[in-house]
């Protein structure tokens, strides 16, 4: 069969159409801009750029004990779950302490991905309550460097092996309670206070 040569550019345009549609798309690199914070919680624009943001809701675990000639609420652990802000629904990582293997003994603040296991535990806080941007009743803001990282079974993925900073931002509650740790009778008391953030992800540019 013969083809007319003027027939031939529509239907080589028809196929390379075709064959582009089945073709798997690539996901576009969501743009994530650095949030407004004060100035010690800064991370330098210049070396790193934020590649993920998660909505966080969980609590602020507090235990009750004795501290110098009193007693006081201290923070335990958080439980929380952070999530896509453009897609609520989707789970992006849980966020509690446990003991950091690459600084033995150490309990640090711990982020693990929901789909590739990769964790990543943050170093010494730098904690931020200026009122310019805190709530009064709500916990300080944070940034914490990276304090080591561990990848998941999937080498592909490891989202957060790449993290260099952690910042935990717009925070909502979480403050420990003023009551209920008074006296020795209150020591082991323990208080879970709902709280909410936005944590962003920072690595190397």
């Amino acid at each position: 069969m013969t083809i007319k040569a003027s027939a031939v550019p529509a239907y080589a345009i028809c196929l390379v159409a075709a064959f582009t549609v089945s073709l798997p798309q690539p996901s576009r690199a969501r743009n994530i801009a650095p949030p407004a914070v004060p100035f010690d919680l800064r991370v330098d624009p210049a070396a790193n750029e934020p590649f993920l943001e998660g909505h966080a809701f969980g609590t602020q675990n507090y235990i009750c004990l004795p501290s110098g000639d009193g007693f006081k609420f201290v923070l335990f652990t958080p439980e929380a779950t952070l999530f896509d802000p453009l897609d609520p629904g989707k789970q992006l990582t849980t966020h509690f302490f446990s003991l950091n293997p690459f600084e033995p003994g150490k309990i640090r603040a711990t982020w693990q991905h929901s789909k590739d296991t990769s964790i990543v535990w943050g170093g010494t806080a730098i904690p931020s309550t200026d009122p310019n941007f805190v709530a009064k009743d709500a916990i300080a803001w944070l940034t914490l460097p990276m304090a080591g990282v561990q990848g998941g079974p999937m080498r592909s993925d490891n989202v957060l092996t790449a993290t260099t900073f952690i910042q935990r931002v717009h925070t909502s509650g979480g403050v420990a309670p003023s009551e209920e740790c008074a006296s020795m009778n209150d020591v082991g008391t323990e208080a879970f206070v709902p709280y909410e953030a936005d944590y962003f992800f920072y690595r190397k540019r």
